[in-house]
């Protein structure tokens, strides 16, 4: 597979490639190293697409599992509780520690739910995402999992890998892409997460030029040739 497109949010790419250029490293070349042609095997069952071979999401998620954990990549998931009071959660949101998280809940006599949040894979405090779900899942990436992990202080920088429109056309409908969640962030503004964040597009092997992308779309953008 190919990067076509990145888009740094508050200096995530930046970070990367000064701090832990290694890591980069390991992250392009998981993506160059996926043979997208053994995930086109989902024969589609959609009125509009029956029949029709498709790139299979569960297929694609395996392939980059076992990449990236060739290179020492982990899932990380983090328990925590939380309640129906707002004064309570207040006071708890932000603790650490979900064992004191549930003895203030239950002190206060309300019932604490025990919940978490998961990445896909971590190492050394940079996070990453492969996201091939449905359009909102980018969002609940950005907004609530890479943020989480970022408030905790468990990690720097939250990257999310997700397709271009020409390889989401080849995919079940809903499915999140690019240029869209692109359009999403940069309306957001950019405070908005709050979270460094690379916004990775991917596409099989087909396309030409690769588009680096940091803050202001029209002062920053850079044609890198493969």
């Amino acid at each position: 597979m190919k990067i076509t497109q990145v888009y740094s949010h508050l200096n995530g790419l930046e970070f990367l490639l000064v701090r832990k250029p290694a890591l980069w490293q390991e992250i392009e070349n998981t993506v160059k190293n996926i043979d997208a042609s053994l995930a086109f095997e989902k024969i589609s069952r959609e009125k509009n697409m029956k029949g029709k071979i498709l790139y299979s999401p569960a297929k694609l998620n395996k392939l980059f599992k076992e990449k990236f954990s060739d290179y020492g990549w982990q899932e990380s998931r983090t328990d925590y509780f939380v309640n129906e009071d707002l004064k309570t959660t207040r006071e708890t949101v932000h603790l650490k520690d979900k064992n004191e998280q549930r003895k203030i809940i239950l002190e206060r006599g309300f019932t604490a739910f025990r919940t978490y949040n998961q990445i896909d894979f971590v190492k050394d405090r940079i996070a990453v995402e492969v996201q091939f779900g449905k359009y909102f899942s980018v969002q609940y990436d950005l907004h609530v999992k890479h943020t989480f992990f970022y408030e905790r202080g468990d990690i720097d920088v939250g990257v999310e890998i997700i397709p271009m429109h020409s390889m989401m056309s080849e995919m079940s409908s809903g499915v999140a892409w690019y240029e869209n969640e692109l359009t999403n962030i940069v309306r957001e503004g950019r405070s908005n997460p709050s979270v460094p964040v690379i916004l990775m597009g991917i596409e099989p092997d087909s396309h030409e030029k690769t588009s680096y992308c940091s803050g202001d779309l029209s002062n920053s953008r850079k044609q890198v040739s493969n």
